[in-house]
């Protein structure tokens, strides 16, 4: 992957280092601004393999922010500035697209953390790998996960790296332009809320990578293959049969591995975002 040409994102809020808050994901909490289920809205991306139930349990309000130590901007490791550059393409790729919508757009911060930290929706844990908080418009993310979705998940290199920022960033997107007000069809299953959101996150990754390679000539050989083997590798039906030797379709949150990579791929394609309208799509 060719990253020359990217911008490192100023809008990083460096937290490692710092200790974690407590509490946890409690059931009392509210995410996001129209009320959606807390599997939709708490947008867990990447640990899907992890049962939310079980971050979810305890019934504990989220732990008050401990006093923030200076911990000073992104230091630069090598991890650190990757990240930094895939955001700071994503603010140079998503401002002109929600530009021609009319729509008004502002930054994620970018925030690395360690083990825990305390967001808008409550006690963000590593266990929970890489999220997006529409309370606070933050992308949390343990750097740890690098070697994890290496190791575990059998998708190595910068492009399957970048394909996890720019599904967190899509979540972004979602936030501002409503996406995740948006109610009508089952809280959990395949064809649920939560399923269709992920599927669209997927599918606006795609269309950062269309628009990033047209304008920063970012793709090499075997990237898009290393992106679509992350998105496939991190399926529900994938993980559930990994995990429990099983899959049960009825308990998906993220969408399968076939589906993952088909939206993600139709974003890539064209770099429409017309095009990732998972929501009115009758077939996923």
């Amino acid at each position: 992957m060719r990253l020359d040409d990217l911008r490192p994102s100023d809008n990083v809020e460096d937290r490692r280092g710092e200790g974690g808050g407590g509490g946890g994901f409690g059931p009392r909490m509210v995410f996001g601004g129209g009320g959606l289920g807390l599997v939709a809205v708490v947008v867990l991306s990447l640990v899907f393999g992890v049962d939310p139930s079980q971050l979810l349990n305890g019934g504990m309000p989220a732990g008050e922010p401990q006093t923030r130590q200076d911990a000073g901007p992104c230091s630069a490791d090598a991890d650190c500035d990757f990240a930094r550059r895939i955001i700071g393409s994503a603010e140079d790729v998503w401002s002109p697209l929600l530009r021609q919508r009319g729509v008004n757009f502002s930054s994620a911060t970018f925030t690395p953390y360690d083990n825990a930290t305390s967001t808008g929706c409550g006690t963000g844990q590593s266990s929970a790998g890489p999220f997006y908080c529409p309370g606070d418009a933050h992308i949390y993310l343990d750097l740890s996960f690098f070697n994890e979705l290496d190791q575990r998940f059998g998708a190595p290199g910068q492009f399957a790296r970048a394909y996890v920022i720019a599904h967190e960033y899509g979540h972004h997107i979602q936030n501002l332009l409503g996406a995740m007000d948006r109610r009508g069809g089952p809280s959990r299953g395949a064809d649920s809320d939560s399923v269709r959101t992920e599927l669209q996150a997927d599918c606006y990754a795609g269309v950062w990578a269309y628009h990033a390679n047209q304008q920063f000539a970012i793709l090499q050989n075997g990237d898009v293959e290393g992106g679509l083997r992350a998105a496939s590798s991190v399926g529900d039906d994938t993980l559930q049969k990994e995990n429990q030797g099983y899959i049960v379709p009825d308990s998906f949150t993220h969408g399968s591995s076939a589906q993952r990579v088909r939206w993600f791929q139709r974003g890539l394609e064209g770099g429409q975002m017309d095009a990732c309208d998972t929501f009115s799509a009758r077939a996923l």
